[in-house]
């Protein structure tokens, strides 16, 4: 039986009539976003102002989301670069902290008659992203690959974690005279002496 079966385990030469055959499938590598000649000359212009500030580093990162651009609600401001963080979003576990709803604030504020409105510039890049997670923000450009130092807009947990930061830096002060929504500070008050003594405590 041996010997008759003797050649069944030896290596053969390769030949068409073989039956079972592998593919090696390779992920295809993110493509560039097609931009306009403004869109790369703002994107240009952005990054270098970014690295200027420090907010951004060159990034070996594996992770490369795509970048586009937005026209900005604030006139002379120009165009908004966005990163869409859409696959690490969908792989982050969500912060639920809930906003408050407008109507609840406008309750608060009921029977006041001064208001003074603060509006934070830039508020998200003042937060720091931890050293390890920072490749999970990295981002495509034409010049190369880039990742943030500082929080960018567009990541799932920003919107619950800014507010969260806001609502323990102005605990004391919430509910009596302040209304906090996200970068927007609103202090009311019933008397214009009443509302000087509210705006230097803030």
């Amino acid at each position: 039986m041996l010997n008759n079966y003797f050649n069944a385990s030896a290596v053969q030469e390769a030949d068409a009539q073989q039956r079972i055959e592998y593919s090696v499938t390779l992920l295809r590598g993110p493509a560039l976003e097609w931009l306009s000649l403004a869109d790369l000359e703002e994107m240009t212009k952005q990054v270098k102002h970014f690295l200027a500030l420090g907010f951004i580093q060159p990034s070996k990162s594996p992770w490369a989301a795509p970048i586009l651009f937005t026209p900005t609600v604030k006139k002379g401001w120009g165009l908004r670069m966005c990163i869409d963080y859409y696959a690490l979003n969908a792989a982050t576990v969500k912060n639920r902290f809930p906003l408050q709803r407008v109507e609840d604030l406008l309750n608060v504020v009921q029977g006041a008659r001064i208001f003074s409105k603060f509006d934070l510039h830039s508020e998200y890049h003042q937060i720091r992203v931890v050293p390890e997670d920072r490749d999970k923000t990295a981002f495509r450009t034409k010049q190369g690959l880039y990742e943030f130092r500082v929080l960018p807009f567009g990541l799932t947990n920003t919107l619950a974690m800014f507010q969260m930061r806001m609502n323990s830096v102005l605990a004391e002060f919430i509910g009596s005279f302040v209304v906090v929504y996200l970068n927007d500070i609103l202090v009311y008050s019933r008397t214009p002496e009443e509302h000087a003594q509210h705006l230097q405590k803030i």
